[in-house]
C-alpha cells in the first residue's frame, strides 16, 4: 500500500495530522471517514500518484493523528476543526489551493472545508454522504435503523465509549462496515488490520466527540450557513446499495439545496465506495479533476 509515499506527521494549530503524500502533479487531498484511515483510499492511491500529488491523512482523533481531549461542546471535533487541520498540512505542503475528496465523514468535513474557506478548492467529490443538516432535519425510522450510530454514539456522560471498548474491535467494525450490499472481503486483510489496530480508547473517544459535534456545534453552523450555496464544483458519488440511496434515493437532488455546481451519480457499490468499486472510483476522479 502507498508505494513510494512519504509517511509523515505535521504539526497543525490544534492536532498533529499524519500524512501520507506522494506523486506528481496537480495537489489532490483525500479524506477519510469513520471507522477508518487514511488506508481506505489505498486501492485507488498508488494510480492517482501517476497524475496528481495524492496527500491522504488521518482526521484528527482518527488512526495515528493526534486526539484532543474534548471540549465542554466537543467544538474541537467539529468538522470547521478538522477542516482548519487539513489546510494548515497542505499550506505547510505549498498549497493555497487544491482538488479534495472526502468519503463519509472525510465528505463532512470536505462540505464545511468549502463554506469556511472556499478559496482554497478547485473542485471537490464527495462521496456517500448528504448533507448533515439534510439528514438531521429529515430523520426517520428508516434512517434511524440503518444510521444508528450517529444517535448511539452521540450520547454524553461516556456511556457509548464505555460500551464500544467492551467488545473486540473485530466485532464492532464488523457491525458497522459489513453492511448490506457488501461482505467483509471487500477489505483487504492489511487493510482490516489497520483499521482494527486503530480502533483503541484514543479513537473510540474522538469519533464519538465527532458525533457529537454533528448533531450540535455542527448543525448550529448548517443550520446558519444554509441558503448561501457554494460555488466550488461538487462530484457526488453514492452506492446503490448504501444507506444513502436506500433512505434519501437521489443524492444530486438534495445537493443542489447547497451548490450551484453539481454532478455525478449512483455506483453499483454499498458504502465503501473505494474499496469496493476501486476502478470505478479511480475513472470518475481522473474524468473530474481536471
Amino acid at each position: 500500500m502507498f508505494e513510494k509515499f512519504t509517511d509523515t506527521f505535521i504539526d497543525t494549530s490544534g492536532a498533529r495530522i499524519r500524512v501520507r503524500h506522494g506523486g506528481e502533479g496537480p495537489p489532490l487531498l483525500l479524506l477519510h471517514g469513520n471507522p477508518q484511515t487514511h488506508v481506505c483510499w489505498h486501492k485507488i492511491a498508488d494510480e492517482l500518484a501517476q497524475d496528481y500529488h495524492v496527500i491522504a491523512t488521518d482526521l484528527r482523533g482518527y488512526g495515528d493523528s493526534s486526539a484532543p481531549e474534548p471540549d465542554a461542546e466537543c467544538a474541537n471535533y467539529s468538522f470547521r476543526a478538522m477542516a482548519q487541520d487539513q489546510i494548515e498540512v497542505m499550506e505547510k505542503l505549498g498549497y493555497r489551493k487544491f482538488f479534495l475528496a472526502g468519503h463519509d465523514r472525510g465528505g463532512r468535513t470536505a462540505h464545511r472545508l468549502i463554506q469556511d474557506h472556499p478559496d482554497t478548492v478547485i473542485k471537490c467529490a464527495i462521496l456517500d454522504i448528504l448533507p448533515s443538516r439534510h439528514v438531521w432535519h429529515n430523520a426517520s425510522r428508516t434512517w434511524a435503523l440503518k444510521s444508528w450510530h450517529w444517535v448511539f454514539m452521540a450520547q454524553t456522560g461516556g456511556l457509548p465509549e464505555a460500551m464500544m471498548a467492551s467488545v473486540p474491535p473485530e466485532q464492532f467494525l464488523q457491525k458497522l462496515m459489513v453492511l448490506p450490499g457488501n461482505t467483509r472481503g471487500v477489505f483487504t486483510d492489511e487493510a482490516w488490520a489497520e483499521y482494527v489496530r486503530c480502533f483503541n480508547p484514543k479513537m473510540i473517544m474522538a469519533s464519538c466527540a465527532d458525533y457529537r459535534a454533528c448533531a450540535t456545534v455542527d448543525l448550529e453552523m448548517d443550520d446558519a450557513d444554509f441558503g448561501t450555496k457554494i460555488d466550488v464544483p461538487l462530484m457526488i458519488m453514492w452506492g446503490v446499495r448504501s444507506h444513502t440511496q436506500a433512505v434519501f434515493n437521489d443524492a444530486l437532488v438534495v445537493w443542489r439545496d447547497y451548490a450551484n455546481h453539481v454532478e455525478g451519480g449512483a455506483v453499483v457499490s454499498g458504502h465503501f465506495i473505494p474499496e469496493e468499486v476501486p476502478e470505478e472510483t479511480l475513472a470518475r476522479f481522473r474524468a473530474f479533476f481536471v
